[in-house]
């Protein structure tokens, strides 16, 4: 966005400095800056701009040299990134290499770090589901943890705030355990995930299917053209940037608006350390910053600080940030910073074949799924685990890769190859992980990252209550898709190992 001031400034001090540029960060950046203060965005990722920057969002897959995949030199100077799909050869340059920011694990832990403005607001799932008074209750009743100071009245007006201008597409349910969200006009179902929809509605009263509640715009309205947004050009390649502006990015949503005051100051190359306490004001007074190029350190001033480095990041920075007041981390009096660590536990489901509807399609490629919201432990139903589970997943045709295996050759088949195959679906669950105290990530005492930054270290793992969950995650996929019709069901159930967005 090269009308942003993305130099180093002369004066040092701000009214608000706002830590990453993802998510959360790109929306601190519009709402301080749009009250009037003067605001410094701090990423320690490098500049992308917006449409120029997404290189390889409008390109054919025969441009791409390696079709997609990870050459040997990519895995090994991204040891962990490679473990899964979000780095690939499309959005290799948006991600940090492990080699130079490695962390540590004492059990298997993902993490992805994206090293770019816009952080992972511009390959995220975009999936938007609101809570309900069941999960801010959930504590409280159950008896874990500590109880939500707020409710689901009190957040339901800011939840409608920030619809509005991400544009969610959905549809309205009027379920207690997924609220309705300020929706605009959901995206189509295919034909064989609306017969599997009736289907499962009939079979199992109580459980819903619907289309996935995302921030694609299925239409572009006031709120969305007025910072330059287009309608969801269906081409599903959201993990590449969107040219277009269809989907919420801070690219796309929140830094216009904030560059448009005139307030703002973007700041990439800017990898934060700690905060600086000053122990007569008791309060944190600014960042120190080190220059991911040049390693050089400054050190920003601020009446107010926010921290939006992402859970993890946000949680480094604050127990880097010791002080005779703060020996254990900032704000850390509890002990508790870094414990608790929770995630989503998934890679759990079934999936099926659909016999027929060989005459009908579907159009464009839809950057979307359907979605099951949660049924068990809702009213009546008991589980022998606490809280529950949801489900994503979509219908489609087989496309030619299902040659791959064929020992074939000829006209015959090349011509069979250009006509989609049969009709399949899938659903994985997804489901909620309690707070666990030793589940936790800590700083090593001695290692460090490039940039002097302490290593973080990760020691977590499912435990009994998540193991018994992921048993109904995958007997009630199978369940449902047999009952719905589908043939072949088989179930899903891959590694425990997390992911964290």
């Amino acid at each position: 966005m090269s009308y942003l001031n993305i130099d180093a400034v002369k004066e040092m001090t701000y009214d608000a400095i706002v830590i990453g540029s993802g998510v959360s960060g790109g929306w601190a950046a519009k709402e301080l800056t749009e009250k009037g203060l003067k605001v410094l965005m701090l990423e320690r990722g490098k500049q992308l701009d917006h449409v120029t920057g997404y290189e390889n969002a409008t390109k054919a897959p025969w441009e791409l040299k390696y079709n997609g995949k990870l050459t040997e030199e990519q895995k090994e100077t991204h040891p962990k990134l490679s473990r899964d799909y979000p780095y690939n050869e499309m959005t290799e340059k948006y991600w940090m290499k492990d080699t130079d920011a490695n962390y540590k694990e004492e059990k298997r832990f993902d993490w992805y770090r994206p090293n770019i403005v816009g952080g992972k607001s511009i390959m995220w799932g975009r999936q938007c589901y609101r809570l309900s008074n069941i999960d801010f209750e959930a504590n409280l009743k159950e008896g874990i943890a500590v109880d939500w100071p707020i409710r689901y009245k009190d957040i339901a007006p800011w939840y409608s705030y920030v619809e509005k201008h991400a544009g969610i597409s959905g549809e309205k349910l009027g379920l207690p355990q997924l609220p309705d969200s300020e929706f605009l006009p959901p995206m189509d179902m295919f034909c064989v995930e609306k017969e599997v929809r009736k289907r499962i509605e009939k079979n199992f009263p109580g459980r819903n299917m619907t289309i996935g509640r995302v921030a694609n715009l299925s239409e572009a309205r006031k709120e969305q053209l007025g910072v330059g947004r287009a309608p969801c050009q269906y081409r599903n390649k959201c993990s590449l940037g969107c040219p277009y502006g269809a989907y919420f990015s801070t690219q796309s949503c929140t830094l216009p608006p904030a560059a448009k005051t005139g307030n703002l100051t973007l700041r990439p190359d800017s990898m934060v350390t700690n905060l600086i306490y000053d122990e007569n004001l008791k309060r944190a007074t600014g960042v120190r910053v080190i220059d991911a190029v040049t390693l050089e350190e400054r050190i920003y001033n601020a009446k107010i600080i926010f921290v939006n480095g992402s859970t993890l990041g946000s949680t480094a920075i604050m127990l880097n940030s010791t002080s005779n007041r703060f020996p254990n981390g900032m704000g850390n009096d509890s002990g508790e910073l870094g414990h608790n660590l929770m995630d989503h536990h998934f890679r759990t489901g079934a999936s099926g074949d659909w016999e027929g509807d060989l005459d009908k399609y579907y159009y464009g490629r839809r950057a979307n799924g359907i979605y099951i919201p949660r049924y068990r432990n809702i009213g009546k139903d008991k589980r022998d685990y606490l809280r529950g589970f949801g489900y994503q997943g979509r219908g489609s045709r087989e496309d030619w890769k299902r040659g791959i295996a064929e020992l074939s050759f000829g006209a015959d088949f090349k011509e069979e190859m250009t006509e989609p195959g049969n009709w399949q679906m899938g659903i994985g669950a997804f489901g909620e992980t309690l707070p666990y105290h030793e589940n936790r990530m800590y700083l090593h005492p001695t290692e460090k990252d490039k940039w002097g930054m302490p290593l973080a270290v990760f020691d977590a793992e499912l435990k009994e209550n998540e193991l018994k969950m992921r048993v109904d995650m995958a007997n009630d996929a199978v369940e449902m898709l047999e009952s719905a019709g589908l043939k072949n069901v088989k179930k899903i159930w891959l590694s425990t190992k997390r992911i964290i967005g």
